[in-house]
């Protein structure tokens, strides 16, 4: 069969390919034609455009590239008929694939949705687009499935969450190794993620770091991002006991003891590492402001959405400051506070179904 996928950033680059690969090993005629990256491309195929030449990220961004943005929409319009695929995958990216559905539900391709858009949380109206224009949704959160199909009668299909392959499949860390190279003493480490965009880092870094010289007996390392270099975070280190490691945030956090979190992907990452959390958000008043009248949701970060409760403690805004900091982190270094996490996290993970997201949407495409 033919298949064409789109992936407009990293996150959707390793979670298709992984698509990929079990694909492959069910139908090894597969012929593959994408928007992607890097590890899409090691799989196979043909890749048509980066992800890197996607990713407009803010609404500046986006306003001053939108003649680039809709250039790309035309382009993949146009490459998608000249293929004429079985079918059309879409990874998340819902800007930019909401169109192409649209576009290929009037051509007569069929259309798979991986990764739903966060309608749950803002943009609820796209739900009639979804209706209308995707043939098969596959939800990776428990909580999508009573969201689809009680509260808008539209039936999904739940295979699990990607991230538990992701963590499974990567290459163990040896944690003496790793101190080493990374010049790590023997202190207890609590991981630093303060996100990738520039706003948030700024926001939230210093908050972080301020509680430092209270924990002199753990040393603090902060996971870079990779769109970061190492410069600009050396702006934000004025301490011996803070270090510094880019693009190695999976490897630091299976030695990690604690870490402070800023909301996002990386707080289910972080739990499913079984590593105690704080989650931190700030960003500046009126964003959070706006944000606050559009997203309907009574946490921010996924741990607690997919618990439906509060397992990890969400410092927002005027709460995400050192001594509060300070109280949160010391309560889940205390043995009471980290059983009760581990236990919460324990249930988390079997919430949310076990590896093998990857070969179970493979097997709904293909209709097995």
């Amino acid at each position: 069969m033919k298949y064409y996928l789109i992936a407009g950033e990293a996150s959707g680059d390793l979670h298709a390919s992984n698509l990929m690969k079990s694909l492959l090993e069910k139908d090894p005629q597969a012929e593959f034609r994408f928007f992607g990256g890097d590890l899409m491309q090691s799989v196979g195929g043909t890749l048509v455009k980066h992800y890197r030449e996607l990713a407009f990220m803010g609404v500046l961004e986006v306003l001053k590239n939108i003649r680039t943005i809709f250039k790309n929409i035309d382009f993949c319009k146009k490459d998608l008929i000249a293929f004429q695929p079985d079918m059309l995958i879409l990874i998340d990216y819902p800007g930019f694939n909401l169109r192409i559905a649209e576009f290929a539900k009037k051509n007569g391709i069929k259309v798979h949705y991986y990764i739903s858009p966060k309608i749950w949380a803002w943009k609820e109206s796209r739900i009639h687009k979804i209706k209308r224009d995707v043939d098969q949704m596959h939800v990776i959160f428990p909580f999508e499935i009573d969201y689809y199909e009680n509260k808008h009668h539209f039936p999904v299909n739940y295979v699990g969450n990607p991230l538990l392959d992701a963590i499974h499949q990567r290459a163990k860390v040896v944690e003496s190794d790793f101190r080493k190279e990374h010049h790590l003493g023997i202190k207890p480490i609590i991981a630093l993620l303060p996100g990738s965009r520039t706003q948030e880092i700024t926001k939230i870094l210093s908050v972080m770091l301020s509680v430092v010289d209270v924990f002199k007996e753990y040393q603090f390392v902060i996971a870079g991002a990779p769109s970061k270099s190492d410069e600009f975070y050396e702006q934000f280190i004025g301490s011996s006991n803070v270090k510094f490691i880019n693009n190695k945030t999976y490897d630091l956090l299976s030695i990690s003891t604690a870490a402070l979190v800023t909301s996002g992907t990386a707080t289910l990452e972080t739990a499913l590492f079984k590593v105690p959390q704080v989650v931190c958000y700030k960003t500046s008043g009126l964003t959070y402001y706006i944000a606050s009248k559009l997203v309907k949701l009574n946490y921010i970060s996924l741990v607690n959405l997919v618990m439906d409760r509060e397992v990890v403690k969400e410092l927002i805004q005027q709460e995400c400051n050192q001594q509060q900091l300070t109280k949160e982190l010391q309560l889940i270094l205390s043995e009471k506070g980290r059983v009760k996490m581990l236990s919460d996290y324990k249930e988390l993970h079997e919430k949310l179904g076990g590896v093998g997201a990857s070969e179970k949407l493979a097997n709904s495409i293909l209709g097995h």
